[in-house]
């Protein structure tokens, strides 16, 4: 397993990715697909901030931060997203995507990470605590998807 920073040509495989986990999955309230071009300009303009898992010559993975909120005030704050193919699961990609990028938002200054889930997502809730991650909130009813209201799960960790 290759953890690196994204480049253009890794766009295709971030849509696919991310595109599955939109159409079928509850771990993103969003239902808009993501095109190539928009990872292209994100991958552009995340540079390291944005690193792929590479296994076997193939991306089974992804993982990215972006601003928490806008105003100067929220600078040093960002919010993460991950995903993986389910190819990738238990091979240790989340934890090393992870590292990857908590380690390059450190080094740019980011002071406080933070993860949005989705409350059905257990898994990740699991997954974000066992890195540190600190629930903070709860917010009821926020995301709709699937003819569904769900929560939304805000946890923190400081870098």
């Amino acid at each position: 397993m290759i953890v690196r920073a994204a480049t253009l040509s890794d766009a295709p495989s971030v849509a696919d990715i991310w595109n599955a986990e939109i159409r079928n999955g509850v771990t993103t309230f969003n239902s808009r697909e993501k095109t190539v071009t928009e990872l292209e300009a994100q991958i552009s303009e995340r540079g390291a901030g944005f690193q792929v898992a590479e296994n076997k010559g193939l991306v089974v993975g992804f993982a990215t931060y972006f601003p928490f909120r806008g105003g100067i005030g929220y600078a040093h704050s960002k919010e993460h997203t991950i995903y993986l193919s389910p190819k990738a699961q238990g091979l240790g990609a989340g934890r090393a995507l992870m590292d990857a990028i908590l380690s390059v938002a450190k080094e740019n200054g980011v002071h406080s990470m933070m993860a949005g889930i989705s409350s059905e997502n257990e898994a990740g809730v699991r997954f974000h605590a066992a890195l540190g991650f600190k629930h903070v909130a709860r917010i009821p009813e926020v995301g709709y998807k699937f003819n569904r209201w769900m929560d939304l799960i805000l946890m923190q960790k400081f870098l």
